[in-house]
């Protein structure tokens, strides 16, 4: 009789241990997804320029943490080749995989153009976004309207920015503006200086006047938006793409269940490609700046 007592008991305890193993595999599932909402969202850019996109980010999501990565040593992207920027975003990509991030945005508009499409293939489990000129509001904002699209040579040279201007050709004249030398001036920290404004006034003197809109079209721009005011007055309406970056991580984020829980204060780290602290320190500046 003992023999088969023996039995069931060693089945009950096996029934019990099975029992607890499901809840204990399920709990650590659950705090396993639980955990992916608490990593960090991976942002890089050319060199300090993202940084006016990684404000847009922070504002709209204080809680989340953020690991901004500046390649000031290798700016600017603009007159690189498509391929030199593909290889130096892969790269940076690889970088933040090590640092275990949930997400990365790509808050360089040449990055994007060059290399956004590649990453979305190589790395197809990772939510990636990117940054393109915000042509459309600033064309639905008046009918046949003038607009210039301010941006590096290689974003106006590429596939997605033709396309641009394919799709908004009817809808209003796009004119294209190459600046690069703005990346430069804002990678050593002048915003306002004489030589900004005198850059822009060579550069937007045949505009004056005859412009409703202007699209900053690469990430250092928006940190020389009151320069470019000051040149051509009160009247165009300049736009960026960075809000729209921030609203597209949150609505990315929220669909697959990582965004952040707001009872939590999100930090934010700079990295810098360029050696020394300059760089950290400049970036550090413009993010923390009350007003750029």
């Amino acid at each position: 009789m003992k023999g088969p007592e023996n039995l069931d008991s060693i089945l009950g305890l096996f029934t019990c241990f099975a029992v607890l193993l499901q809840i204990f595999l399920k709990k650590e599932v659950e705090t396993m997804e639980n955990s992916k909402e608490n990593l960090p969202v991976g942002v890089f850019d050319s060199g300090v320029g993202g940084i006016s996109v990684l404000r847009n980010l922070h504002q709209l999501m204080p809680a989340e943490d953020f690991i901004f990565y500046g390649d000031s040593k290798n700016a600017p992207y603009g007159i690189k080749t498509t391929e030199e920027v593909k290889k130096l975003s892969f790269a940076i990509v690889e970088r933040f995989l090590k640092k275990n991030v949930k997400a990365i945005v790509i808050a360089c508009n040449t990055a994007t153009s060059a290399a956004v499409d590649d990453i979305r293939v190589r790395y197809p489990e990772l939510p990636i976004v990117g940054l393109e000129p915000a042509v459309k509001p600033a064309v639905e904002r008046k009918k046949n309207s003038r607009v210039l699209v301010m941006a590096t040579p290689l974003t106006l040279r590429e596939e997605k920015f033709n396309e641009l201007m394919k799709k908004y050709e009817k809808k209003a004249t796009l004119i294209p503006v190459p600046a690069p030398d703005l990346v430069e001036f804002v990678e050593h920290g002048e915003l306002s200086s004489n030589a900004v404004h005198a850059y822009l006034e060579k550069l937007l003197a045949q505009y004056k006047g005859k412009t409703d809109a202007i699209v900053l079209g690469c990430t250092h721009f928006p940190f020389i938006e009151a320069a470019v005011r000051d040149v051509m007055g009160p009247a165009p309406f300049i736009i960026d793409g960075g809000p729209g970056a921030a609203r597209e991580l949150q609505r990315v984020l929220i669909s697959k269940s990582l965004l952040r829980a707001e009872n939590h204060q999100g930090q934010v780290t700079f990295f810098n490609s360029e050696p020394g602290k300059a760089k950290i320190e400049l970036s550090e500046a413009l993010f923390n700046a009350s007003k750029v």
